[in-house]
């Protein structure tokens, strides 16, 4: 069996070899691929089948089909034969030539004529290499060409028997010629671990991750064009940073020779942001990589693509009329639709999204009332009834926090804001001032995932101060996701911040909502990856 394999499918190093020999006999003979430096390429496979349609429309629009009524067999053949012949000529007469490259992905050699097919960024069209038009040596050239080499073809548009628009190649030429083997098949569970490692095959063999990746750039270009439109500023902050604050998380550590200092990567953006709110900018964002040293799991890479924005003279308030609305332009402009599908379920973002306290959210799906208790001792004996682990050091806030995680994240499926988080887990948030013990925030949550994390900016330099104190003393209790005092910003508070409402969310976990994408690997070109051992 083994042996049979083999036979059928020659060894792959034996393969590059055959590649390499056949390259070294191009280049003897004066034919380098590699001495091209540029194809003038005047058409997208897209655009050739769009402008033939467009044409046939023209020349053929009211020639009637071909009527084979109470014909035999021999007679039908020979009826659809001259109608195509017919049709040919008429179109032909009056040729498009066209000029276009891409990866050859199929190839077909039938004696003086030959099939192939080339996929470009929009798409793959047929080829037809015919020994007659190109000539003798070029078609045997052609003969000898493997799978994935890459070509210019000149020509012009034809439709085939079977209906295919291809163009007939009048000239092609080699632009490069692959030395490595593309795989048979290029999906499955097998093979996800190595169509992230080598992204690029992977766009080669799968058009929908292709398609994914045109996606998310498109809904990056949407944000920029809906903020735009609300007069926001894009900025750029740093990322080498000596105190990493603006999210629980821990940092990455990194040293700068030059100034002989340990430096961190960022975090989040939100710092810097707002010191340019306090400069009077009045609304800024920023679309950036952050770091996290943490694990990796379907929602998580230890790099990944934050927005965030500030916008000076609104509260959180404003920040949700402005996140539903950003959502709901999303879907239309990118999916065509504010009613997505996300693993079969249907989710809907344009309905107004529901509004719910996390307090209140806990007495829906918990039966308990955090408004009625008082301690955090109290809550800490709830916390052990209901069998949920909590660390010594945590108050009454942590374990709210920790009863919201439990009972009703996997409930949130529809866009639901849950407004209205405790003090203890929100160092940057104005506190409300009916309720100090809870802050002016909101998460909105879509398919049971926090999307967006959101505030009435803590604008109170002396709260701010004793805020970060409660920080330091957590890191010291042992949590190392705690932020520490941030000098300069507490100096650029006391200068002055106006009332402001911030929005940050993650870029990777929108993409993959909007593209139905099951893992964050799926929506990162090169998500991080374990080094495979030399």
């Amino acid at each position: 069996m083994g042996d049979n394999k083999s036979a059928q499918q020659p060894d792959v190093n034996e393969q590059i070899k055959v590649r390499m020999e056949k390259l070294k006999n191009l280049q003897d003979a004066g034919k380098d691929p590699f001495q091209i430096t540029k194809y003038d390429v005047t058409h997208h496979t897209d655009e050739i089948r769009a402008i033939y349609e467009a044409h046939e429309k023209e020349l053929l629009g009211d020639r009637p089909a071909v009527n084979t009524e109470g014909l035999d067999e021999q007679q039908a053949r020979e009826a659809v034969n001259a109608d195509y012949n017919e049709r040919r000529a008429i179109m032909d007469a009056s040729p498009i030539n066209v000029s276009f490259a891409g990866r050859m992905m199929f190839k077909r050699v039938m004696g003086k004529a030959s099939f192939c097919n080339i996929a470009d960024l929009k798409g793959r069209m047929q080829a037809y290499i015919s020994r007659d038009a190109i000539g003798e040596e070029a078609y045997a050239d052609f003969k000898k060409s493997d799978i994935g080499d890459i070509f210019g073809i000149k020509g012009f548009i034809f439709r085939t028997k079977t209906g295919e628009i291809s163009v007939h190649a009048e000239e092609i030429t080699l632009l490069s010629k692959s030395l490595q083997v593309l795989p048979e098949k290029f999906h499955g569970i097998t093979d996800t671990d190595m169509r992230y490692r080598q992204r690029y095959v992977d766009l080669i063999m799968n058009p929908d991750v292709k398609e994914t990746f045109v996606k998310r750039s498109k809904i990056i270009k949407e944000i920029r064009k809906f903020l735009d439109g609300r007069d926001f500023m894009e900025v750029e902050t740093p990322t080498l940073v000596s105190n990493a604050g603006g999210a629980a998380a821990r940092p990455f550590e990194t040293h700068y020779n030059a100034l002989d200092e340990d430096v961190k990567l960022r975090i989040s953006l939100e710092l810097y942001l707002k010191r340019l709110i306090v400069g009077g900018l009045e609304r800024v964002y920023e679309i950036g990589r952050v770091y996290r040293n943490e694990g990796v799991d379907t929602r998580h890479n230890p790099e990944f693509t934050l927005m965030e924005l500030y916008q000076a003279y609104t509260d959180y308030e404003g920040m949700m009329e402005l996140t539903e609305s950003m959502f709901r332009h999303l879907a239309e402009t990118v999916c065509g639709t504010t009613k997505i599908t996300y693993n079969g379920t249907e989710i809907d973002l344009g309905k107004p999204f529901r509004r719910l306290t996390m307090n209140d959210a806990i007495k829906e799906y918990a039966g308990v009332d955090f408004d009625t208790i008082k301690t955090d001792e109290e809550a800490k004996v709830l916390a052990k009834e209901r069998g949920i682990e909590f660390e010594e050091r945590h108050t009454k806030g942590d374990i709210i926090n920790l009863f919201f995680e439990e009972y009703c994240e996997e409930n949130l499926i529809q866009p639901t804001f849950i407004m209205d988080h405790p003090l203890a887990i929100s160092p940057l948030t104005k506190k409300k001032p009916s309720d100090p013990e809870k802050v002016e925030r909101f998460e909105l949550f879509i398919n049971t995932w926090e999307m967006c994390n959101a505030y009435s900016e803590l604008n109170d330099p002396i709260d701010q101060r004793e805020r970060f104190a409660q920080q330091d003393k957590n890191a010291e209790n042992g949590d190392e996701e705690a932020q520490h005092t941030d000098e300069d910003f507490l100096n650029a508070l006391a200068v002055g911040m106006p009332p402001t409402g911030g929005i940050g969310y993650g870029i990777d976990r929108l993409v993959m909502l909007l593209t139905d994408s099951p893992a964050i690997r799926d929506v990162l070109l090169f998500p991080t990856m374990k080094s495979i051992d030399k």
